[in-house]
């Protein structure tokens, strides 16, 4: 567990890249709320922007995505009184404390990231450095605020342990207790939302089927459109959990329902076993539109001027360096800066 010094904090991120959709919501930025709400955390959130450039991104939509992402989280109950919410490149700290940590890492911890193999294939040579060099300013997004957890996915948890081993190591180092060892959170009922269209693929933005997700920028019609649509199996539900082995299209489109409707996916099961997905699936459009499309109707008022967005991220990264900027002077102070 992390030491009791330092301040229980929450950091976590997600990239601008565009089409926010129900993977993110669910499996981020809902828990983000929770964790804020349940008030036994300082809380940060952040538009990780420069990781987003790691692979290129046409500037006007960098921009766009990034205020409706931030619409996004503002939107689905992220406060800005409560939390501090921020987009990466302005807190310079993160930068700098990322070359820090380029510089404790190892190249061998580097090569053996799985994102890094699956995202550069068989073409490694001309990925960008910052592809390369990713998982060590993840690290320094968190530890920047010492950060003691972070919500993540199950395909994040790989860099999480990198971000222990490299607090390790600075630590050992440098002969200090400084950087925090920061625990991962990885809870709830859809923590990996999958296809609507391949219940065996992750829900992805980059899928070329829009039916195989919902945006969050999705109007009530088309999500229940798109879940009426969402392919299935000829079978009932179960009634039990082992019932769904085999059965990956149900089994996410139960989870879809348990995390939406905040319950676990045996109780939704003793609710609903038996059921033929004709009736399961009008239920679940039911709630889906219930709980995304008031999302999705703040989302647009937000965009419809963004000053509000740029006023909210100005102030956080105000808040956010009233953090950073101590502990990257502290760092440098280790490490041997002058100045």
């Amino acid at each position: 567990m992390p030491d009791s010094t330092f301040t229980p904090r929450v950091f976590s991120g997600i990239q601008p890249s565009g089409d926010l959709h129900l993977g993110n919501y669910l499996g981020a930025i809902k828990r983000f709320v929770d964790m804020q709400n349940a008030g036994d955390f300082e809380t940060v959130y952040c538009m990780v922007d420069l990781h987003a450039i790691t692979v290129w991104q046409d500037p006007d939509k960098l921009r766009h995505s990034t205020r409706e992402l931030a619409a996004g989280f503002i939107a689905s109950g992220i406060s800005p009184e409560k939390s501090i919410l921020i987009n990466q490149s302005a807190v310079p700290e993160h930068a700098q404390l990322g070359w820090i940590f380029n510089c404790v890492a190892r190249m061998g911890w580097m090569g053996r990231m799985t994102q890094w193999k699956d995202k550069a294939g068989k073409n490694a040579e001309a990925a960008s450095l910052g592809l390369f060099g990713y998982p060590a300013l993840m690290a320094a997004d968190i530890l920047v605020y010492h950060a003691t957890h972070v919500p993540v996915g199950e395909d994040q948890k790989q860099h999480l342990e990198l971000t222990r081993d490299i607090a390790a190591k600075f630590n050992h180092d440098y002969d200090v207790d400084f950087f925090p060892l920061t625990e991962p959170v990885i809870e709830g009922a859809a923590t990996r939302v999958m296809s609507l269209r391949d219940g065996s693929k992750k829900m992805s933005k980059s899928d070329p089927s829009d039916a195989s997700r919902i945006n969050m920028t999705d109007n009530a019609d088309t999500i229940a459109k798109k879940i009426r649509k969402a392919k299935t199996d000829p079978d009932a539900l179960p009634s039990e959990v082992a019932g769904l082995d085999g059965r990956p299209e149900a089994r996410n489109l139960v989870n879809i329902f348990a995390a939406l409707n905040e319950q676990s996916v045996e109780q939704v099961l003793a609710d609903m076993g038996g059921q033929q997905f004709g009736t399961f699936k009008p239920a679940l459009a039911e709630l889906a539109v219930a709980k995304l499309a008031p999302i999705s109707a703040e989302m647009e008022r937000l965009m419809g001027d963004v000053t509000e967005i740029d006023r909210i991220l100005a102030r956080g990264a105000e808040q956010a360096r009233e953090i950073t900027a101590p502990i990257l002077k502290k760092t440098y102070e280790i490490v041997g800066m002058v100045g």
